[in-house]
């Protein structure tokens, strides 16, 4: 014959059970969300670009000999993005090609390509329509003299 306090402690094992059941499945869809969601990969190619960082040092090397400043400003009102290019006298390029890239670091995505046209001197502007707000990483390209220049910016863009 059981006695009434064996019969309430028949459960305590089972909590436990359950217990650990919860605890396996909030794993499983924590891992579930991790396996299946952004990679954290920014580039297609991480091993091979890992391979070359010397020259990726390199290219930097050179582009900051140049002394080249960039400064890039968005003017979310008229979803326009304005970059200002000058020597390292302080003096406007002139006659620059500027182009620029849109890349989400949070998704995969095509980057958005952006070419911007004159305004003034040394000053370059384009209309960019942004499929959503938030951080972006801004890779920008001047070609001026047979020289070339590359930067990242990252910016929150609304």
């Amino acid at each position: 014959m059981t006695t009434v306090a064996e019969r309430h402690g028949a459960y305590v094992p089972w909590l436990f059970v359950a217990g650990f059941g919860i605890i396996i499945a909030v794993n499983a869809i924590m891992i579930w969300f991790a396996v299946s969601s952004f990679s954290g990969l920014y580039s297609a190619n991480p091993r091979e670009q890992g391979l070359r960082y010397n020259d990726i040092l390199a290219r930097q090397k050179v582009r900051d000999a140049l002394g080249w400043k960039v400064d890039v400003a968005w003017q979310p009102s008229a979803t326009r993005m304005e970059i200002d290019a000058r020597d390292a006298a302080g003096q406007p390029l002139m006659g620059a090609r500027v182009t620029a890239s849109l890349v989400r670091p949070v998704e995969r995505r095509a980057p958005i390509a952006v070419v911007l046209g004159p305004v003034d001197i040394g000053r370059y502007v384009a209309h960019v329509d942004l499929p959503e707000h938030g951080n972006w990483d801004v890779d920008i390209v001047i070609e001026c003299a047979g020289q070339r220049y590359a930067a990242r910016r990252r910016m929150f863009l609304q």
